[in-house]
Order: structure tokens, then sequence, then C-alpha cells
């Protein structure tokens, strides 16, 4: 096993329902250290950016919508390979699918609204990471 780090969010539909603490318990119950963490409010230019790679998919107007209906709370996520410990801990996209006890089958209310991302790659986690935090934000 590699230590790492990796991206993740706590989506808008998450925030508005105090539900921040408990996603976070999870994760560092699940072996993970937030490492930097922030509460913002995306603007809209923000969210189309980050999510460019879903710009052709009809989703995606949808998609920079709900990412900027409210706060998000942006973090970085480090430990044992990290990037698949939080892809486990967050469970399927598709919470109907997800397997229990994970985010998103406690936690998501739809496909949509699915409380929480997390990058899929070591490159994808090393762009998101840069994309929201400079390496003096991180203290690990």
């Amino acid at each position: 096993m590699a230590l790492e780090r990796t991206f993740s969010i706590i989506k808008p539909d998450a925030t508005r329902r105090n539900l921040t603490g408990k996603i976070v318990a999870k994760l560092e119950e699940g072996g993970l250290r937030v490492v930097a963490s922030r509460r913002i409010h995306m603007a809209r230019r923000q969210a189309e950016a980050f999510y460019a790679v879903h710009k052709e998919r009809p989703f995606f107007g949808e998609l920079v919508d709900f990412m900027v209906s409210g706060p998000v709370v942006v973090q970085v996520l480090e430990g044992e390979d990290a990037i698949a410990r939080n892809r486990e801990i967050m469970g399927a996209t598709d919470p109907k699918k997800a397997a229990p006890g994970t985010i998103r089958a406690e936690f998501a209310e739809s496909i949509g609204e699915n409380s929480v991302h997390g990058s899929d790659g070591p490159e994808t986690a090393k762009e998101e990471i840069a994309y929201f935090f400079a390496g003096s934000d991180i203290v690990g």
C-alpha cells in the first residue's frame, strides 16, 4: 500500500442538510485524514472549469447549477491508497446501488445530488487538489 492524497468535495445537498461532520467522520473512520479543508461557495465560472471534462455531456448544465446552488466543502484527504479508499467509502454514484454503510447509501438524495465527489485516479487527484489548494494550504 502507498500513502497518497486525494481530493474530495462535500456537495451542496449534504452541506444544506448539515451532514459535513457525519461525512468527515465516515472518511476518518475509514482511515483517511483531512489535511486541508475549506468551505466555499463555488462561482459559476469555477464550477464550469472544474467540471469541463463533462462539458459535452447532457447533464453538464444541471451539474454546474447544482454545484453553485450552495456551499461545498473542498478537502484534501491523505491515507494508504487514499483514492481507492475514498471511492469505497463514498459508494456507487447511484445511491440505490451503493453498498450499505457508504456515504451515498446513507446520505445521497439521488444520482445527481449524491453528497460527495472524489478523484478517480492519481492524475485527476493532483489536478483537482491544485485547482483549489496551494501546497502551503495542505498540512500533513
